[in-house]
């Protein structure tokens, strides 16, 4: 990303004229000096790289809840509700439109879509979803076909180029590539290289979402070839029932590329399940804390048009949004101790001069624990003031530390503000 230039202390006592002046000499002095050294065709190029994901993407997505059981209706259905129940104004933008897209390419190898899924075409949507102040969001695979069998469904391997173009073409903000089908003599990095290369070639500004479940390690290569990448692999859900042990496995797998964490450098766990069967309430916001805390991609896998109250509770509280939006983009630290299934996990936040954290207090057993965090863990002094983010309450200043006790696969979600320690003083 390119800076504003700034005056040194010597050039701001100058006219602009005589910057000028003084610019177009030394410029010209540079030229002449170093002619031979440039061949008469070469050319300067100089690379400029817009943040396209300042914070972690936020939206919906059809595939947890939906499957390939959708059509265009279905999409614009969610779009509206994005809309009505205040979700897009917190943030839930892009809206991925997951598999089962085009079943045939035409004899100029153009992408086909499935016409009664799409009976007005996929730009069409996309036009909708711009109207109402969305984002539109398309998926694709790094092999011939995606990860859907039967019937099968065009991926983009060898159509790089020419998919991005597509996607160009029908207004897409995002393009999800799957790991499915991969060909034994091409690495992952490759495939998704030719499709970022596709993507900058087309013009359009489009984010790449790698979807690889943690395969080839993408937290060590993909920054700069996408915006964001899954860690691991699916949280399963089978028989209408997601797998919490899921959940927990891929929040603690994620956590260990904290580092990378970033503008346009999110690690994803995968989508969010709050408000599909299997888990409860209690674990539907630890798993929405966990991902907050994370600094991860908040993309919605549930039917917004039927969603209770309790679902639409947890997914708009903005002061866990914030957490997870944070300027800072850290990612999460495990802290103090973890036993009998009781976890502290710590994330620093913008502001404070670095005494102000979000902490996690996690239960993971199957009974009630008390959880507690010391202030000399998150290397803050005594007499800390601690705010929890569920209720949206003050709790006080607290000398030492704090203690809750939380039920089963329960979790407290605070903003902990204090003076950082010094030296360890």
């Amino acid at each position: 990303m390119t800076g504003q230039w700034k005056p040194t202390p010597h050039e701001e006592t100058r006219s602009p004229a005589a910057l000028v002046g003084s610019t177009v000499l030394m410029i010209a002095f540079l030229l002449v000096a170093n002619t031979a050294a440039i061949p008469a065709t070469a050319e300067i190029a100089v690379e400029t790289r817009t943040v396209l994901a300042p914070a972690p993407p936020m939206g919906w997505a059809n595939w947890n809840r939906f499957f390939c059981d959708y059509d265009e209706q279905t999409i614009r259905a969610q779009a509206d509700a994005l809309v009505a129940t205040g979700m897009r104004d917190l943030g839930y933008k892009y809206l991925i439109i997951q598999e089962c897209i085009a079943p045939n390419r035409n004899i100029m190898g153009n992408l086909v879509v499935d016409a009664k899924r799409f009976p007005h075409g996929i730009k069409t949507l996309a036009d909708y979803l711009h109207s109402r102040g969305l984002k539109a969001g398309i998926y694709t695979d790094v092999g011939p076909f995606t990860c859907f069998s039967k019937p099968k469904y065009q991926g983009s391997y060898n159509h790089e180029d020419q998919d991005a173009a597509t996607f160009a073409s029908w207004g897409m903000d995002l393009i999800e590539v799957d790991f499915c089908n991969k060909p034994d003599d091409h690495s992952g990095k490759e495939l998704y290289g030719r499709m970022a290369a596709g993507i900058r070639r087309t013009g359009r500004p489009m984010l790449l979402y790698i979807c690889s479940w943690g395969k080839e390690a993408p937290w060590e290569w993909a920054k700069g070839v996408g915006q964001l990448w899954r860690t691991d692999e699916d949280i399963s859900y089978q028989k209408n029932h997601v797998n919490w042990d899921d959940i927990v496995r891929n929040f603690k797998s994620n956590a260990q590329h904290a580092a990378v964490n970033g503008p346009d450098s999110w690690n994803d766990p995968d989508m969010l399940e709050v408000g599909n069967a299997g888990i409860t309430p209690i674990e539907a916001r630890s798993h929405f804390s966990m991902w907050a805390i994370s600094a991860a991609p908040l993309l919605v896998g549930t039917d917004l048009t039927q969603m209770d109250w309790e679902t639409h509770a947890i997914l708009i509280n903005p002061e866990v949004i914030a957490v997870d939006q944070d300027a800072l983009g850290a990612g999460p630290i495990r802290t103090g101790d973890h036993k009998d299934g009781v976890e502290v996990w710590e994330k620093p936040l913008s502001g404070g001069c670095g005494g102000t954290k979000a902490v996690l207090l996690l239960n993971l057993a199957s009974k009630k624990a008390i959880a507690s965090v010391r202030w000399s863990d998150l290397r803050l002094r005594p007499n800390a003031r601690v705010r929890d983010l569920w209720s949206r309450k003050d709790l006080g200043v607290f000398t030492d530390g704090y203690s809750v006790e939380i039920p089963p696969h329960g979790s407290v979600l605070l903003k902990v503000s204090g003076e950082v320690l010094e030296n360890g003083l």
